[in-house]
């Protein structure tokens, strides 16, 4: 893995760029263990709870998304700061993450929609930061870089699960994982400074009532143009890829035989390939511009849900699966790739946070 040459990196430097980076490492470890992997294993295989269940704690956790997203990205935009938001999510997200599996099954499900919350919540603080140690010429490998260094993330998530799981159990995976995701998201709140912009306060007048912020930032969409279109197909596909990352392991275990640890290695194969395909998609993204890498990366996806959905369907051969992950790697590392620079060239420097909590609130 090469970081992006000097000649290619904003003038804030290396180790800014490497330390945003390894937010995303660690923000990867959270959602590989917790909402992709053991959290939803313990609460249908351990706790006897249904998937469904699991369904409506996630679809809780981004309904409040959904209703702050615009406010919080519309009070960072303001302050001109993101630092102190994502470290705020981050912490709230890590101390509940610890608390899962105390009280059983109902509590727990009750944790895990504020902890996911606060997770997503923290992305909005995190994408935002992308115009901060990039460029417009960058941003493709930039991005890319991030996503890519995200994926070794989900490589130690897995690993450790393969290693400890049997020892610990998925309670003793949630511990873990918190630490992880807290450790490896220090370095972006150290190194990664922000210019504080005129607009130094959060006029708390104007984002009052999270509603009425997403009414006024659904119109303002309409400003700009193609943006209006963009957020609306982001729905349908960032609504395909949050249900894979959600199910994945349940569908893998209960519809398709595997046993724990074949899942984890099926995970490791996707990993591996997600990482080769993002710094790949960084140089798409550059050479042909966002929105039509965002194309090919959807035309991927269309080839790798019907391939994992025909194997129960149609009772195919199990090891079509490994190549499916292979593939998925590849297309959920391109999604991220190429949609985020896509939303930066939509609108202006200005309303960065704010959109990006559109952005947010319509995945």
């Amino acid at each position: 893995m090469i970081l992006p040459t000097a000649d290619n990196i904003h003038s804030k430097g290396r180790k800014a760029v490497l330390s945003w980076a390894l937010y995303d490492l660690a923000n990867t470890i959270f959602s590989m263990n917790i909402v992709s992997l053991h959290f939803g294993l313990w609460v249908v295989n351990e706790m006897g709870g249904s998937d469904a269940i699991y369904g409506y704690a996630n679809v809780t956790s981004m309904l409040l998304v959904l209703l702050t997203a615009p406010m919080l990205g519309t009070m960072s935009d303001q302050l001109g700061r993101r630092i102190p938001f994502l470290v705020i999510t981050t912490c709230c997200c890590v101390v509940l993450t610890l608390l899962l599996g105390i009280g059983g099954l109902i509590p727990s499900l009750v944790i895990f929609v504020f902890a996911n919350y606060m997770f997503q919540s923290g992305l909005i603080f995190y994408d935002a930061l992308l115009p901060t140690v990039s460029t417009e010429q960058n941003r493709g490998k930039i991005g890319s870089f991030g996503v890519g260094i995200g994926y070794f993330g989900s490589l130690i998530a897995v690993s450790i699960g393969i290693l400890l799981v049997d020892t610990i159990g998925h309670i003793g995976m949630f511990r873990v994982s918190a630490l992880l995701f807290l450790v490896w998201a220090i370095p972006c709140f150290i190194f990664v400074k922000e210019h504080r912009s005129q607009q130094s306060s959060v006029k708390f007048r104007a984002i009052l009532g999270s509603f009425a912020q997403l009414i006024k930032t659904l119109a303002r969409t309409r400003k700009y143009t193609g943006l209006s279109r963009f957020l609306f197909g982001r729905i349908f596909y960032a609504d395909v890829v949050n249900t894979l990352i959600i199910f994945m392991g349940i569908y893998a275990t209960n519809e398709l035989g595997f046993t724990d640890t074949e899942v984890q290695f099926t995970m490791m194969v996707a990993i591996v390939s997600s990482i080769i395909g993002a710094f790949l998609w960084g140089f798409v993204v550059d050479s042909i511009g966002p929105k039509k890498s965002l194309n090919l990366v959807l035309y991927l996806w269309v080839i790798v849900l019907v391939s994992i959905a025909a194997v129960p369907l149609l009772d195919l051969a199990r090891s079509i699966m490994w190549v499916s992950a292979a593939l998925a790697g590849v297309a959920i590392g391109g999604v991220w790739c190429s949609d985020r620079p896509y939303l930066l060239r939509l609108v202006p420097p200005q309303h960065v946070g704010e959109f990006f909590g559109a952005y947010s609130m319509v995945g």
